[in-house]
């Protein structure tokens, strides 16, 4: 992708017109993208859902990595403005590979998030839960300490919490109960602010609120977020300066699921989506026995 002279006023008008680049690891980035789209009303937003490979969370920090960014190689060859990685699993271990191989601006949902929990906590007793992955890293408490060091934090994975979102079962007895399975040490330990350390986690935000008390804060990163975004293209010139945006939706799977369930966290209808092979899926496919036995047959 070639990079963009911000310096110069045309060429910055031209490149402000491109679209900004959402991926996850399947539906929950659509919590993310919704603030987006509410937010940023004039941008083009394109959308992808690696709904073959999920879930990220459960796998090893290099097969994550390797996975983000084939997504973002399909952003790229779309010449994007910006990227925003919505799925903590992928912000947690290949941010840092993602900005070191393109030139635009590659933002994550774990800064924000810490920075609203930061602002939030009166105590200084900060929880996050997310999935295994992402609580493993460690990433949200090295940029919870990077801002506050006398902060607690108390982490802690949640990854039935997940399906639960995708079911659409958000408030009745089960989640109810796998709540209080996962929260009961979290409420014990009288942190006064919990992160929503995954994009699922929002669709249970009322039922988790109501367990865990009026005197605990809930952040959901996916608002801080959006708001990164804007100030980011703002401070490079590349705000969409009219007009109307518009939103495409794009997966690597399951397009009538991706459809159904996403409106539970778009929050509106998902009226299409496109279902592609990323390159590096291509690429392993045709390297398969059925691929090469096919080959030998149009020998």
């Amino acid at each position: 992708m070639a990079p963009v002279r911000r310096g110069t006023p045309v060429l910055a008008a031209r490149a402000g017109e491109r679209g900004i680049g959402v991926f996850d690891s399947g539906i929950g980035g659509l919590t993310v993208f919704k603030e987006l789209a509410a937010r940023l009303p004039r941008e083009h937003l394109l959308y992808l859902g690696d709904t073959a490979r999920l879930p990220y969370g459960s796998k090893s920090p290099e097969t994550v990595t390797a996975f983000a960014l084939e997504v973002a190689d399909f952003f790229a060859d779309r010449r994007v403005k910006l990227m925003v990685v919505a799925c903590n699993t992928t912000s947690a271990v290949a941010l840092e590979a993602l900005r070191a191989r393109y030139d635009v601006p590659v933002l994550g949902v774990i800064a924000p998030g810490a920075r609203a929990a930061v602002a939030a906590t009166e105590r200084g007793r900060i929880g996050v839960i997310g999935t295994e992955a992402t609580i493993a890293s460690g990433a949200y408490e090295r940029e919870i300490r990077e801002r506050a060091p006398g902060v607690e934090i108390f982490a802690r994975a949640c990854p039935l919490f997940v399906p639960l979102a995708e079911e659409g079962w958000v408030d009745n007895d089960v989640a109810r109960r796998t709540i209080a399975l996962y929260l009961a040490s979290l409420k014990k330990s009288g942190i006064d602010t919990l992160i929503l350390g995954c994009t699922h986690y929002p669709l249970l935000r009322g039922a988790i609120a109501d367990y865990m008390g009026s005197g605990v804060r809930i952040v959901d990163s996916a608002e801080e977020t959006a708001r990164e975004v804007r100030r980011e293209l703002r401070s490079a010139g590349l705000l969409r300066a009219r007009g109307r945006g518009a939103s495409s939706f794009f997966v690597t799977d399951a397009v009538q699921r991706f459809l159904r369930v996403g409106e539970r966290f778009y929050g509106a209808s998902v009226a299409s989506a496109v279902r592609v092979v990323l390159r590096g899926e291509a690429q392993r496919t045709d390297r398969t026995p059925a691929a090469r036995l096919r080959r030998r047959a149009e020998l």
